[in-house]
């Protein structure tokens, strides 16, 4: 018995790697392209701005969320006619059954999407890939996520296009 549980769990454990490693695979081909604009933080990164004492009680309540948090990476490619193309490629390689769709927003020029992967009745990762006429930008947020908390965060860090998990609340 023990022999088996083992078994699942090492290959839950590969399957988990395995969607995150599709989705490294993406980042690390274009990470060095000088056409991309690539950002990444750490969990470094985000223990020190927790770390930062504030006094207004929702710049409080972002930086407990940013506690929560592991890892953040973005890849944009601007002024490109690839875009629907990357955007494409991304999804070829995101491992469907791996995440959810949490929602997506389509106008005249640009398809985004936001996929989340869940454990447990926590969200560990939220994906936003966005694909229009000319621009291309995908973003990763690793970590115990609160939607809410990252969509305020979102203003304070001024990235695009997660201003919009803000409607989720609406709905």
């Amino acid at each position: 018995m023990k022999k088996i549980l083992f078994i699942a769990i090492l290959s839950s454990l590969a399957w988990n790697i395995q969607a995150q490693d599709a989705i490294s695979k993406f980042f690390s081909k274009y990470e060095n392209d000088m056409d991309f604009v690539h950002v990444s933080m750490t969990s470094r990164m985000f223990g020190l701005m927790s770390n930062l004492e504030l006094e207004d009680p929702e710049d409080q309540a972002i930086s407990d969320a940013i506690s929560k948090l592991t890892g953040l990476k973005i890849l944009a490619k601007e002024d490109t006619d690839q875009a629907k193309a990357l955007y494409q490629e991304a999804f070829r390689l995101i491992p469907a059954s791996e995440y959810d769709e949490l929602m997506s927003v389509r106008s005249e020029d640009k398809n985004m999407k936001f996929m989340i992967k869940e454990r447990g009745g926590t969200i560990n990762e939220l994906l936003m890939v966005m694909g229009g006429d000319q621009e291309f930008f995908i973003l990763s947020i690793v970590g115990d996520i609160d939607l809410e908390q990252i969509a305020k965060l979102s203003k304070a860090l001024d990235i695009d296009g997660l201003d919009n998990l803000e409607q989720l609340d609406k709905d």
